[in-house]
């Protein structure tokens, strides 16, 4: 076939086709390619009612393609859609260099900004799933059988091999990753106990998040003006204005059609969302097509069935905008649902933490509880969703609960002796 070097900064030949359906929107391809580490050097267009089950663009476009693989001297084709294994063949074997499609790019963004164990665990799970489809591309000898001594007979195909050793790591990734995301389960458990509310942001990479979360949090994590600048799951303690504590998670950027591949990988990561008590969905306020990529954000969160849980949107980047000043959106019922800011120049800050506040009025009491012996099962609802405070087990094996306890949860002391604590 061809040699497929390793280096970054290839120029490349972006493809962006119309259909009659979903599209993808070919800026934000060019924003991912750049991400990617490429020199974008030239944009194919075109239109189709469906693609071509050969080679994905149709014979005229293929030659045109082909013309600017030569001209620009290109190292790779970049398609924004996703291509079967067998039109990324036909493709390179017509073109003679390297073709990417949609999901290949972004995994391969994604395996550069990884970070933590975790998160390089994640993109590679992510990758070797995307490649086992796509083994036999460009490498005819591995279906050769084995020969040699001890090796005749049925035999095995060398891709048969590597498909087996594929699935191996695979499954050895699962195994680590499940234990990750046990722990990650024992750490929102705890919080739950402790009942610190948590809150996610989520939204469209590059809206803002990560920025929004150092100003909020104090903390020092990468932010940059690119797509996917961070990935790794970041959870810091806030504390607002009416002395509560929330855990604020800073999450991976979601995008169009986020795949498939990427949302079983991250499955960990994007739980934090899924398991929030308020997610803070991060919007570029200043972006032309912000309407379009709420619905797109939103999308995601039903996939992740995070789409019930209460949100607030956060309007970032106002500083861009001409005569809006930071303030507060409010339903019917005075509820916040909007705040207006800019997390770059810390405007409007302060009203998110007044609106959080808002959300997470303190409605907890201290109880002095008594327990007999039979009351047992109370005994563990209480360990279970409140605060205890001090514990005293009694000669008949009854107990005294001091506890700290939502109001929300008050019916579970209905047939137990208890008074106010001070």
């Amino acid at each position: 076939m061809f040699d497929r070097p390793g280096s970054s900064g290839e120029r490349a030949v972006l493809v962006h086709l119309s259909f009659h359906h979903d599209q993808e929107d070919l800026l934000e391809l060019k924003e991912l390619a750049k991400s990617a580490g490429t020199d974008p050097v030239q944009v194919i267009t075109g239109s189709r009612k469906a693609p071509d089950s050969k080679y994905f663009v149709g014979t005229g476009k293929l030659d045109e393609l082909k013309a600017a693989v030569v001209s620009q001297m290109a190292d790779v084709v970049l398609f924004n859609h996703s291509l079967t294994p067998s039109q990324e063949r036909n493709l390179e074997t017509y073109l003679g260099v390297r073709v990417v499609d949609r999901n290949g790019l972004i995994l391969d963004i994604f395996a550069q900004r990884a970070q933590s164990f975790e998160g390089k665990l994640q993109v590679e799970l992510a990758q070797l799933k995307h490649l086992s489809t796509r083994l036999v591309r460009g490498w005819t000898h591995l279906e050769r059988q084995k020969g040699g001594i001890g090796l005749r007979g049925p035999g095995e195909t060398q891709l048969e091999t590597d498909r087996r050793l594929l699935a191996l790591r695979i499954k050895q990734i699962q195994q680590k990753l499940d234990k990750v995301d046990k722990q990650r389960h024992q750490s929102r458990h705890k919080r739950k106990k402790a009942d610190i509310p948590t809150v996610s942001l989520v939204g469209y990479t590059n809206a803002g998040k990560s920025t929004l979360f150092n100003q909020l949090t104090g903390a020092d994590i990468y932010a940059a003006d690119q797509l996917f600048a961070t990935l790794d799951p970041t959870l810091r303690n806030c504390r607002l204005s009416n002395n509560n504590d929330v855990v604020l998670a800073d999450t991976v950027g979601f995008i169009r059609h986020l795949p498939h591949e990427l949302v079983a990988a991250f499955k960990s990561t994007l739980q934090e969302a899924s398991d929030a008590d308020l997610l803070l969905h991060v919007i570029d306020a200043h972006s032309d097509d912000r309407d379009d990529i709420m619905v797109q954000v939103n999308k995601v969160l039903t996939d992740i069935n995070a789409d019930k849980i209460r949100q607030i949107e956060v309007f970032n980047k106002i500083d861009l905008l001409d005569n809006i000043k930071p303030h507060i959106d409010r339903d019917d019922q005075g509820n916040p649902i909007r705040v207006w800011l800019s997390a770059a120049t810390g405007a409007g800050l302060e009203l998110l933490l007044q609106a959080l506040a808002e959300v997470f009025t303190n409605n907890k009491v201290r109880k002095r509880c008594h327990l007999t012996a039979s009351q047992g099962d109370i005994r563990g609802k209480l360990f279970s969703c409140t605060k205890i405070i001090d514990e005293h087990i009694d000669d008949q094996g009854g107990c005294q609960l001091d506890i700290e306890i939502d109001v929300k949860h008050l019916g579970l002391l209905k047939n137990v002796h208890c008074e106010d604590l001070p």
